[in-house]
């Protein structure tokens, strides 16, 4: 009886994950400045693209950098993933959620210190007004003071990269 209550209870983040739940999980790895994999509370492990930015890519100028960025905030801690409802998944199978840190926004984190940009295609979709005005200024601010990414003279979208290395 006890191993069955346990078993259920350690499924509910997994189950979470699924309905759109915000749910706790431990980062143990950063792919990229947009891309963590979290393991969940009854081990499961789930790949994780922070919602509505858009960073450079590994082998992209500024792509290492914003990796580190990420990791320096996250890596081998507990955070909070919200889901994106009705986007909750991209098409390569990682769960698109926003990702808090201690209740502050790590997405947000990320374009406020240079690396990355406002994905404004989707976040039209899934932001309300307030949050995209305060991910808009963001960018807008380290774009102005020349931060992270925005040194570069002229820095390439993550998405025209992309295009140009298919």
């Amino acid at each position: 009886m006890k191993r069955l209550a346990a078993s259920l209870a350690l499924s509910l983040a997994a189950l979470c994950a699924q309905a759109g739940e915000p749910f706790t999980a431990w980062v143990f790895h950063v792919a990229d400045g947009d891309t963590i994999t979290v393991l969940t509370a009854d081990k499961q492990q789930v790949r994780v693209r922070l919602a509505n930015i858009d960073a450079p890519e590994t082998g992209q100028a500024y792509g290492q950098v914003c990796r580190q960025s990420l990791a320096a905030q996250v890596y081998r801690r507990d955070v909070t993933i919200r889901p994106i409802p009705g986007e909750d998944h991209d098409k390569y199978g990682r769960l698109v959620a926003t990702v808090e840190l201690a209740g502050a926004d790590v997405n947000l984190a990320q374009l406020a210190t240079g690396c990355a940009w406002h994905y404004t295609e989707f976040a039209r979709r899934n932001q309300a007004a307030p949050e995209f005005a305060r991910y808009a200024a963001a960018e807008q601010q380290a774009r102005a003071g020349r931060i992270g990414l925005w040194a570069d003279a002229h820095p390439i979208k993550p998405s025209l990269f992309r295009k140009t290395e298919q």
